[in-house]
């Protein structure tokens, strides 16, 4: 609850000190709007014919079912890698020997490429739900998993040594030695994995699935509606900006104040 109040407390101060982030956003806009003007709409559909698009699509309720269902699939694989990740990354970065040991086994799933899970996901589970979830979580795994190790790595031990010298209870050094630094590492983990988990659940539905942002995205591949698929696009981008700038970003800077106040 007192983490709670504090995010609430500082999200006015949190969405003012965005300006960058959104004047980016405009930047994007007007390169759109750019290449609209230069290869037309049937290649590239101006801004406000994608937003008109999609609001249309959210008025008559079309786009909740299915941004719903790759919002479910793309959380599910993403909260299980954040959980199966954070958890070995950590275990295996207190062992040099599971550090080391880890790491081909790492760079052999972060080297194939989701297409490739998709597939054996298609064989193994078929048109379900498991197809999309196994997915997303294969490729977003070895991203938390590398930030839980090199976190757990990379921990200062003269910091640790004098933590034991003046022998702070246990809760004290996990709370104010371990998890800053840990978790200096993990959310950055956290953050990319998201993006990933984004971008692979729509691929997966795509091409597995009859519903959801990737298989409305195939529907309107068929038809030439180029309007529609960037505004399905459109749709998918802001709830990930949504789920990382209104929950991940603030938690962390509040996990993250240690820093400030110890400058």
């Amino acid at each position: 609850m007192t983490l709670l109040r504090a995010w609430l407390a500082g999200l006015p101060a949190y969405l003012w000190s965005g300006w960058g982030a959104i004047a980016s956003l405009f930047l994007l806009l007007a390169a759109w709007e750019a290449v609209s003007l230069v290869y037309g709409p049937l290649v590239m559909p101006d801004p406000r014919s994608a937003f008109a698009t999609l609001w249309a699509l959210i008025d008559s309720g079309a786009a909740w079912p299915e941004l719903a269902a790759t919002a479910r699939r793309a959380l599910s694989g993403y909260v299980l890698a954040v959980l199966a990740g954070s958890v070995l990354g950590l275990v295996a970065g207190l062992s040099m020997t599971a550090s080391m040991m880890s790491r081909p086994l790492v760079t052999v799933l972060m080297g194939t490429p989701p297409i490739a899970w998709l597939v054996l996901a298609m064989l193994w589970f078929g048109a379900s739900d498991g197809t999309p979830v196994f997915t997303v979580f294969v490729a977003a795994f070895p991203v938390i998993f590398i930030g839980a190790l090199q976190g757990t790595r990379t921990l200062d031990n003269h910091l640790r040594g004098m933590a034991e010298a003046f022998r702070l209870p246990r809760r004290m050094m996990f709370v104010d030695v371990y998890l800053p630094h840990v978790v200096s590492y993990l959310f950055p983990a956290w953050i990319a994995a998201l993006g990933t988990a984004w971008k692979v659940v729509v691929m997966a539905e795509l091409l597995a699935t009859q519903d959801g942002v990737g298989a409305a995205l195939a529907v309107s591949r068929s038809h030439l509606d180029t309007a529609s698929t960037m505004a399905w696009i459109a749709a998918v981008v802001g709830l990930l900006l949504a789920v990382e700038y209104l929950v991940l970003e603030p938690i962390k800077r509040e996990v993250e104040r240690w820093r400030e106040q110890g400058a």
